[in-house]
């Protein structure tokens, strides 16, 4: 998994509208980015860790961009040549901690809360028309589409390459749909990209 060794996870949050609302948030004017550590990164069937500061651990499902070839200021038009890979990813969150702090670093960032993969090549693929599904013990908790978000795939690497220069391995992760919820130690909780693959990790106390 070459994204194990990504230099930098950017995430991106409120890019769909219904989660927004479910949350209370205002949609952003522009897209709204983030960081995780790559240490945080876990694979599929890796156990996720609910960390006792937190009171409030949240699954996220969403569509993750692996980035393919080193690109900078690119425009949207010419963004896909430079996706590599595609693959559910899962931006656990401790909600509580979230709230508590004004930003995200901390709720964001704890080992093991950001479980990535399988990857799939990109060649050939329109991402416009993922899926992304979320359970928890084989019950649907989310369901969204690419087509659904506010900012497109090649919009967001446009937006983040304009900011800051991608790496191959780096990874894009795009936003979740509604549905957003807990995670309590011995769930089982799934992150599918029908066509791509399931990711799937358990969850216990830490």
């Amino acid at each position: 998994m070459e994204y194990r060794n990504s230099v930098k996870i950017v995430c991106v949050g409120r890019n769909y509208l219904a989660h927004a609302r479910e949350l209370g948030n205002e949609m952003p004017e522009r897209p709204l980015i983030f960081l995780k550590p790559p240490s945080a990164v876990i694979g599929s069937g890796e156990t996720i860790l609910l960390p006792t500061e937190s009171n409030r651990v949240e699954h996220e499902a969403e569509i993750a961009v692996i980035i393919g070839r080193r690109c900078s200021r690119v425009r949207a038009e010419d963004a896909l040549a430079y996706v590599g890979q595609y693959a559910p990813l899962n931006d656990v969150t401790a909600r509580d901690l979230q709230r508590m702090d004004g930003q995200w670093t901390r709720a964001k960032g704890f080992d093991t809360f950001c479980p990535i993969g399988p990857a799939a090549p990109a060649d050939g693929m329109d991402p416009s028309a993922l899926e992304v599904i979320g359970r928890v013990n084989g019950e649907v908790r989310q369901r969204g589409r690419a087509s659904q978000m506010a900012f497109p795939i090649p919009v967001l690497i446009e937006y983040i390459s304009g900011i800051m220069t991608l790496e191959p391995g780096d990874v894009i992760a795009t936003g979740t749909p509604a549905g957003v919820g807990p995670l309590e130690p011995g769930d089982t909780v799934e992150v599918e990209i029908p066509g791509i693959g399931i990711l799937s990790n358990p969850v216990r106390a830490r």
